[in-house]
């Protein structure tokens, strides 16, 4: 009789309705990702094997997978909500067992390590002192702590010396501006952080020659010359030009970087300056400084996140600074079905998906990720709802079918 058969299709039909009331009531969960029941026939079998005139036995759940498209992403003010945009998944940490998800929800526990509601840590490659990323992947932890000042050790600048201008012809003075054609000014930092306001003065000497003096006016030591290397109080570095307005490269102190020495000064690190002077030009316009920078910066407090394309997120600092804490750690599976759910929005790798193939996001087949933003559910409620009536239909048919079967066994308890 048919029972057992009808039976199996119930069942299967009610399973599928369960996988579809799963992905319904999933259908906002951050990353979630829907599964479809696949289902197979089934023979009663031998060892000789199934007979060609077998009657089928029913139906059977042969699988239950999940389908790992992307999902809408959904913008937000939090930086630290990360989405996935392509392949992959965050790597987690939880008290050390590596678990992976889609759900970017993160924010900073009581002793700064980046986390999800779960508590799971998200985990990358650390960067160094320095800001540089390297090869240590860990629990990603974020720092409070100031940004220590430093000192002012290059100047680079580019600028036009008017070729025009007529030699001074007198001994240079900072205080008389007829002694010298142009100057400039840019602020510099001490070891303290302290700002330092740095003069450089420009005066012609011949047709292609320029000397070049440079004072600081400190606030606790007052106005300071800078001595080039080698040289003694009063000397300047001699700049060069072809004869095309071009610095002259081969001539010592031109084209490179002008050294100074040591000055020094009561209470901080002694103050030792370069100068870049490959950018300047001498030709026959006005004077203009086309950039003026240098490497320095006063001390900073942390006031911002940020997460870049690549997860390399860094801390922004009051100063104007950012330095690089971690990159974020994205990993990938040969075989995406073979992972085991374990709830929270979370998966672990198994035999069957392979081992997790780590890399930072934007290489090989990992996606980007997008800060300031999270993942939706892939649940396209419009299918799930056909589906829903589909599986309704399939189970009011095996119904009918076990309805027909009773009446045709009683129908024979009746034969007199």
């Amino acid at each position: 009789m048919p029972f057992r058969i009808a039976l199996s299709g119930l069942n299967a039909a009610a399973a599928d309705l369960r996988v579809i009331g799963n992905n319904v009531a999933n259908a906002s969960t951050t990353g979630f990702k829907k599964s479809n029941a696949e289902f197979a026939d089934v023979y009663a079998a031998s060892t000789t094997g199934v007979s060609s005139n077998a009657v089928g036995a029913g139906v059977k759940i042969s699988a239950i997978k999940q389908e790992f498209s992307q999902g809408n992403i959904d913008f937000t003010n939090n930086n630290l909500d990360m989405a996935i945009s392509g392949e992959g998944f965050f790597r987690l940490s939880d008290n050390g067992a590596t678990k992976y998800s889609r759900a970017g929800a993160f924010g900073v526990d009581r002793e700064g390590y980046i986390v999800n509601s779960e508590n799971l840590r998200l985990t990358g490659n650390l960067a160094d002192a320095n800001g540089s990323i390297s090869n240590n992947l860990g629990e990603i932890q974020m720092t409070t702590e100031d940004l220590d000042p430093s000192a002012t050790s290059l100047v680079t600048m580019s600028a036009n010396l008017d070729s025009s201008q007529t030699a001074p012809g007198v001994a240079f003075s900072r205080t008389d501006a007829s002694t010298y054609n142009h100057s400039t000014s840019l602020t510099t930092y001490d070891s303290q952080g302290n700002s330092v306001l740095q003069t450089l003065y420009f005066q012609k000497d011949s047709a292609n020659t320029w000397n070049m003096f440079s004072y600081l006016d400190h606030p606790t030591a007052g106005g300071l010359e800078m001595i080039p290397s080698g040289g003694v109080t009063g000397d300047p570095v001699v700049l060069a030009f072809t004869t095309g307005g071009a610095i002259n490269t081969a001539t010592p102190g031109s084209g490179q970087v002008a050294a100074y020495e040591d000055t020094t000064v009561a209470g901080f690190d002694d103050i030792v300056g370069s100068i870049n002077v490959s950018g300047l030009t001498q030709f026959g316009s006005s004077f203009g400084v086309n950039k003026l920078v240098q490497n320095g910066f006063s001390d900073g407090r942390l006031s911002g996140v940020e997460v870049s394309d690549e997860g390399i997120i860094s801390a922004r600092y009051t100063n104007g600074q950012s330095q690089n804490i971690a990159q974020i750690a994205m990993a990938n599976f040969s075989n995406q079905n073979g992972l085991v759910q374990l709830g929270d929005n979370t998966w672990a790798e198994t035999a069957e998906s392979g081992a997790a193939l780590v890399g930072s996001a934007g290489t090989g087949a990992l996606g980007l990720i997008q800060s300031g933003a999270l993942e939706g559910s892939n649940v396209d409620l419009t299918e799930q709802l056909v589906s829903m009536i589909t599986s309704q239909r399939n189970f009011q048919a095996n119904a009918k079918i076990i309805e027909t079967a009773d009446t045709v066994t009683q129908t024979i308890l009746n034969i007199r």
